[in-house]
């Protein structure tokens, strides 16, 4: 379907955003790629959406077209019979729908990831995760058209070049938009009514299990979501704090040395390569933005969890930005540590 002048704002979980130049709801994996190629035949600006809870989108919105996916569905293809199974889900597919079913039917691995939204698709361009998974650890192969070959690829995971919150398909360009539009993602699940194991330490006390250990599987997605609703991380229509993108800025991977002169009680975690993870949170809170900073007003940090940024309605992209320039620059003048935004910008900038 094919319509002009659609309001981004309605499909994005900011509720901002102005009008697409060119809209396409598209519903199979031959649909997608129609539309893509035809895109780039004509030499039109191409933005992929998906579930749209990834997205800040400019107030004059986006010319050129937009390629909405909407195709839905998974296919088991395997089980091996020593305990796992091997399922392929299309890009347009509602993520935590597959999560739910998964538990259901006690596929295990992607439990820790409930009520995550938007599509499929987009788990592996940011390598979505939280407490303690990845979709790393579960992805064997993204089947994807490569705008710049005219093709459709199938890489293994290996080949997706994993790392936090980043992927091949986040990196490499090209033209006006990613080389690479995701069209199905497959994965290899554990088979059984215990979770994967526990490595995130709050939720694993509240599963009363040690960290490492297995826990009920439908417990673990209860739990997640339990912990997730009460940051405002699950969308809620009647919840001001859930119209966001998630969390708006990533926690910095640094240098060692540059972690020195942080306080000691500032949380850190040691990653490949002798650098530390820090927590974002931690450090715009120490920065002197507390939850709800911004309020009264249209938009503001969550009341909930400081790392979201939401918007409260009435306001506008330009004013989203202008907070998050604020924090960003506050944490940098008390820390020397720049964050940087996870969400993907559309005609706007930090």
């Amino acid at each position: 379907m094919r319509t002009a002048a659609v309001n981004l704002a309605n499909l994005t979980t900011l509720r901002l955003g102005g009008p697409a130049e060119d809209y396409q709801a598209v519903t199979s994996t031959d649909a997608i790629i129609d539309a893509v190629r035809g895109c780039d035949a004509a030499g039109r600006g191409l933005l992929v959406l998906g579930g749209g809870s990834n997205l800040v989108v400019a107030d004059e919105g986006f010319a050129g077209s937009v390629v909405h996916v909407l195709s839905k569905g998974w296919t088991l293809e395997s089980e091996d019979g020593a305990g796992s199974v091997t399922v392929r889900v299309t890009a347009g597919q509602p993520w935590d729908d597959f999560v739910a079913h998964a538990v259901r039917v006690g596929w295990v691995g992607v439990e820790a990831l409930s009520g995550i939204p938007g599509s499929t698709g987009a788990t592996p361009v940011q390598n979505v995760g939280a407490y303690g998974q990845e979709v790393a650890q579960t992805v064997v192969a993204v089947r994807a058209w490569d705008r710049q070959q005219n093709r459709v690829l199938t890489l293994s995971a290996a080949d997706c070049e994993f790392g936090y919150r980043h992927s091949r398909f986040k990196e490499e360009r090209f033209r006006n938009g990613p080389r690479f539009v995701v069209l199905e993602v497959t994965f290899r699940l554990g088979v059984g009514d215990r979770s994967a194991p526990v490595r995130y330490t709050e939720l694993a006390a509240r599963a009363g299990v040690a960290p490492g250990e297995r826990a009920d599987l439908a417990l673990v997605r209860e739990l997640v979501l339990e912990l997730r609703r009460s940051k405002g991380m699950v969308s809620d229509p009647d919840d001001p704090d859930s119209w966001s993108a998630g969390s708006f800025f990533t926690n910095p991977v640094v240098d060692a040395d540059l972690a020195v002169g942080l306080p000691d009680g500032a949380p850190r975690w040691p990653v490949a390569g002798g650098r530390l993870k820090l927590s974002a949170a931690w450090l715009i809170e120490r920065a002197g933005f507390t939850r709800g900073y911004g309020l009264p007003g249209s938009v503001s940090l969550s009341t909930k969890h400081t790392l979201a940024l939401t918007h409260r309605g009435g306001g506008s992209a330009a004013e989203l930005l202008s907070l998050a320039r604020t924090v960003r620059d506050g944490v940098r003048d008390r820390f020397g540590i720049e964050l940087v935004p996870e969400p993907t910008l559309v005609g706007c900038a930090l």
